[in-house]
């Protein structure tokens, strides 16, 4: 990788790679968008990206591809913001352009670092974890639905200089930690992301109304619980989300998963209300997936965890029960409310 300005691809340009493009393309950075979403691209090509953040409105400037010739210049770095359905078929598709010491970068949820590995060999893969939101609003028209940055790491947690050049790159759009634990990091994520990403899908709301009801709560503590206990089993320390939210304190004891009420459970009960008010506005990106007719991420996230508590001879039945349901909506089985949710939870009493 030379000392000049580090050459970027970005891959996707849903509501993540949207709102980051804009912001490197405002800080004339060198980077090439690509989307095979002709919608989007012509879109782009005539509005440009209309950003919708901080209260405000902007339009900047449109560039994007469609393709990429096969003399193109090799990147640095080429940020894959698909969604996870769609991750290893990207990584696949551009990893000739890959520069002989670039990385490619996963913004994914759930654990796709594992996936793309083999594709190009894990030691040129970075785990890029995003602590905002982002929503496409309509072709080329984003908005940034909550503040926050990002935690950059690799499989094996060594550390080299490229990572101080992404942390670089990514500023603009929000802080950067670099992290010696990235599965501890990505597990913590994905009790997040399997509780509210999921659980959003199912209830078709934005996640500050979603929390606002207890049964929903219960919902997420139950569904992160397991993840959790899948970590441990696999030998896998947990990092704090954001630096404050502690899986390992807010899974349910055993006893606590047979109560209704107690002290403990009133405290979880309040940080879970209080993450839903920090990010009312937050919209899940499943759900959107759905609303386009685009493959749920729902077996990389709950599906991930009922397949490897398998692994462990254990079952998770409530990421089970989260996973049938999305797919049931997939198929156009069943359609996203809250009364559905009530129901999911209904049928999850009497197996968690």
């Amino acid at each position: 990788m030379s000392e000049e300005e580090p050459r970027t691809l970005v891959v996707g340009l849903g509501g993540i790679g949207g709102i980051v493009t804009a912001h490197l393309l405002e800080q004339e950075q060198a980077i090439t968008p690509l989307t095979t979403n002709d919608a989007i691209a012509d879109a782009i090509l005539q509005n440009g990206y209309e950003i919708h953040e901080d209260g405000e409105s902007r339009k900047v400037p449109g560039k994007v591809v469609r393709s990429l010739p096969d003399d193109t210049e090799p990147f640095d770095f080429i940020l894959l913001a698909t969604q996870p359905p769609q991750v290893e078929a990207a990584a696949a598709s551009v990893a000739k352009h890959l520069s002989k010491d670039g990385f490619l970068v996963c913004f994914q949820n759930g654990l796709c670092e594992e996936r793309v590995a083999p594709i190009v060999g894990p030691e040129r893969v970075i785990g890029g974890i995003i602590a905002w939101g982002a929503s496409m609003l309509g072709p080329g028209r984003y908005e940034r639905t909550s503040s926050g940055g990002f935690t950059i790491g690799r499989l094996d947690g060594s550390y080299d200089a490229r990572l101080e050049r992404l942390a670089i790159l990514l500023e603009s759009i929000g802080p950067v930690d670099i992290t010696n634990n990235l599965r501890g990091a990505r597990f913590s994520k994905l009790a997040i992301n399997c509780a509210i990403s999921s659980l959003g899908a199912v209830g078709g709301d934005r996640l500050g109304a979603l929390l606002s009801h207890r049964f929903v709560r219960r919902l997420a503590l139950e569904i992160m619980t397991e993840v959790v206990e899948v970590a441990k089993r696999e030998g896998v320390r947990l990092e704090k989300v954001s630096g404050t939210l502690d899986l390992d304190w807010i899974a349910l004891t055993p006893v606590e998963r047979k109560q209704t009420a107690s002290a403990a459970l009133v405290s979880k009960h309040g940080l879970l209300l209080a993450v839903g008010a920090r990010y009312r506005r937050l919209r899940s990106s499943m759900l959107s997936a759905l609303e386009r007719g685009r493959p749920p991420a729902v077996d990389f996230l709950n599906g991930e965890v009922v397949t490897r508590a398998q692994k462990h001879g254990f079952a998770a039945p409530v990421n089970e029960a989260v996973q049938k349901t999305v797919h049931a909506i997939a198929r156009g089985e069943a359609r996203s409310s809250m009364e559905l949710l009530r129901r999911l939870y209904d049928e999850t009493r009497s197996t968690s």
